[in-house]
């Protein structure tokens, strides 16, 4: 995208929604900030998500309050720069069908409050209603937060891209990272960049790129692929009048099934699903007919319906499900990784968070 300069005041390793929102916190505050991605920009995790903002995490309140805080930033980045981000309010359901998951959504449901997300406990009868594809049979009960959003998360990269690139900083695609020198000396197959201050945004490489500065980023590596089905006449299935907080009149909610960790949401006249990947030992074939199982067992209007590959990738993840973002202790070596999938939901706090660490220095 843009030639290797010799030097920048922050190097940023990571062109992903991460990698470009801190690019772009950073250029905007007047730091002199360069961007190396090893290929095209979004081309990583962010790439392979299901594309859904959402505020509410089970039982991660912590998390809860970075996605609030980067969803005001969401409209306030469209608002200010016109970028598009095909954001389209659908809504966030999680099934519970165990006594235990609604007593835990009863004991943190003030502290995801107090982080700022707007969650309710609803009937059996209500999930149905705002997502009518469930079999009220698998519904206990359900909790409720109206405030998630489908995105394109492609558009999210780019506009920050874009936005970097207008305060100032240099961009540069297929330009992978070989080495890190303790002077802050950082070698590519293009040349070689001396910065002041390294940022590590790499998604599922970043352990790797810290271990090149000898720093250890306990950040674990894991597969995920998600499904697609045949077109289905039950993805827009009728009018959500009544239910004033949910989603567009005949657009499915996101929706996951606490259990079985099954999610779906609507992708045009298809469902994308999503259920983790096959175990280590077990045939593709059965995992898929695992999926199709709990799918139908869940929601009986798509029994037998037909799975195909969507797409696939790897996410970067954390030991508790909670993502790093800080500074080495004795090193200006900045990091902002481990996000278990859910980068897209904090890439604005997380951006704001680093910007605001770097100028502490």
């Amino acid at each position: 995208m843009s030639a290797l300069p010799a030097r920048a005041d922050a190097l940023v390793i990571g062109g992903g929604v991460i990698g470009t929102s801190i690019a772009c916190q950073l250029a905007e505050s007047g730091v002199d900030t360069v961007l190396l991605e090893r290929g095209t920009l979004g081309s990583g995790a962010s790439g392979a998500t299901a594309g859904v903002l959402r505020p509410y995490f089970p039982g991660d309140p912590h998390t809860g309050r970075l996605a609030v805080r980067s969803m005001a930033a969401y409209h306030a980045f469209a608002e200010r720069t016109g970028t598009p981000l095909g954001l389209e309010r659908v809504g966030f359901l999680v099934v519970f069908n165990d006594d235990r998951q609604v007593a835990d959504f009863r004991r943190t449901q003030a502290a995801q409050q107090a982080a700022g997300v707007d969650v309710e406990l609803v009937t059996a009868s209500e999930a149905v209603r705002l997502n009518p594809l469930l079999s009220e049979r698998a519904v206990l009960a359900a909790a409720w937060a109206p405030e998630a959003y489908v995105c394109d998360p492609a558009a999210i990269v780019r506009g920050y891209a874009a936005a970097a690139q207008e305060a100032g900083a240099v961009l540069c695609t297929d330009t992978p990272v070989t080495g890190l020198d303790p002077d802050g000396q950082v070698h590519t197959p293009t040349g070689s960049i001396l910065a002041d201050t390294l940022v590590c945004a790499a998604g599922p490489w970043s352990r790797t790129v810290a271990s090149m500065a000898d720093i250890d980023l306990p950040v674990t590596t894991y597969p995920i692929e998600l499904l697609l089905t045949d077109p289905s006449p039950s993805v827009r299935l009728r009018s959500r009048a009544g239910f004033p907080d949910a989603a567009p009149a005949t657009t499915l909610p996101m929706t996951l099934h606490a259990s079985s960790g099954l999610r779906i949401r609507a992708w045009m006249d298809r469902i994308l699903v999503g259920m983790g990947r096959p175990d280590p030992d077990e045939p593709r074939r059965a995992w898929l007919q695992r999926v199709s199982h709990q799918l139908s067992t869940v929601y009986p209007a798509l029994d037998g319906i037909r799975l195909h590959r969507g797409w696939s990738g790897a996410f970067d993840g954390s030991p508790n499900g909670t993502a790093f973002i800080g500074r080495h202790p004795s090193r200006p070596f900045f990091y902002a990784a481990g996000f278990s999938g859910q980068g897209l939901c904090q890439a604005p706090a997380a951006g704001e968070i680093v910007r605001d660490l770097v100028a502490a220095e």
